[in-house]
């Protein structure tokens, strides 16, 4: 940290970001003093002087109370998030006081949270009960840069799907793999195909997950390869909406293999291999650097990572689920 750095964060107390942000609240001093059960003036003189520790001014003071100035804006938002990461902190150390014995933090997409997160992580909780996991659900783009910044241990995603991610040096490892299915209602003109390339799934409208996932962005790659227009009326942000939507009669779209085969009970549906060779998908651990990882967070990838004989029984119980539930809709 540059001195320059050090010389403001000392500026800066803990106790004045929290009566800026009640007044910010409230809309008046008078207000967060009360519920703060400080006196007014001594709301007002810290407000003063965290106005003077920044060099600029946070709020407009008017006879029926005050408003941000665009500096106070910027500011609230920073102090809200500086003292939320102290409420997480006070939680995780009172946990490790009961006898937790650390914490692993992981950002995932949606495909490795629906299809095969629950099991893994099931299994290492309860080999290792003391470990707690911080489990975020984000888009691929997203995990990657949690994992830039530090704000998570471990990414969970597929990083062939994120432009530019070589360029932040970032480790991986190989999790798991998943091929995508183009699911369409049982009474659909496509429904009796056992195989089938995107390019032939373009003829009809697409109901797609949000625009920045994973697999939206690979459909609009392929579309645009082929030159052909993508009709994605219908965006959704998880795959039960998107069954459901599709059994509706509102469009077809794309879902990973074992998730489709997870979806029991969503919608009359059957479901298309897709023939595309980026159909299938590959599922990474990322890290900054895996050797230089807590313990826990080791653990855990070596928990999470796949080994022949593991890969081999998923494959297999994978294709055993996926034809149990066509067989399942087949008889619907």
């Amino acid at each position: 940290m540059k001195s320059s750095e050090r010389s403001f964060a000392r500026r800066i107390d803990l106790t004045s970001l929290q009566l800026f942000v009640a007044v910010c609240e409230l809309g008046s001093i008078g207000r967060a003093a009360e519920r703060e059960f400080i006196a007014a003036s001594a709301v007002s003189k810290r407000l003063s002087d965290l106005e003077t520790a920044v060099d600029t001014q946070l709020l407009y003071r008017h006879s029926r109370g005050v408003t941000l100035t665009p500096a106070g804006e910027s500011l609230l938002h920073h102090a809200r998030n500086v003292l939320f990461g102290l409420e997480r902190m006070q939680g995780e150390l009172s946990e490790y006081a009961d006898g937790v014995r650390g914490h692993v933090r992981i950002h995932a997409n949606i495909s490795a949270i629906v299809q095969f997160l629950p099991e893994d992580l099931g299994s290492f909780a309860r080999a290792h009960s003391q470990i707690k996991i911080d489990l975020q659900e984000h888009l691929s783009a997203q995990v990657i840069q949690a994992v830039h910044e530090g704000t998570a241990d471990l990414g969970i995603c597929n990083p062939d799907a994120v432009a530019n991610t070589a360029e932040l040096d970032l480790q991986s490892r190989p999790y798991r793999s998943d091929h995508l299915m183009l699911v369409v209602p049982l009474d659909h003109a496509l429904a009796q195909r056992n195989t089938i390339s995107f390019e032939e799934a373009l003829e009809w409208d697409i109901v797609g997950l949000q625009s920045g996932s994973s697999i939206s962005q690979a459909m609009r790659t392929a579309s645009a390869q082929l030159r052909r227009p993508l009709r994605q009326r219908i965006q959704v942000t998880s795959l039960d909406a998107m069954c459901r939507m599709i059994d509706n009669g509102l469009g077809i779209g794309l879902l990973p293999d074992r998730a489709f085969a997870l979806m029991h009970g969503v919608g009359n549906l059957r479901g298309i291999r897709l023939a595309d060779a980026w159909a299938h998908r590959e599922l990474r651990l990322m890290a900054r650097d895996f050797e230089a990882l807590p313990v826990t967070a080791r653990l855990l990838v070596e928990h999470l990572s796949p080994r022949p004989a593991d890969e081999a029984q998923a494959a297999d119980q994978q294709d055993a689920d996926l034809a149990a539930h066509l067989q399942t809709f087949a008889h619907l």
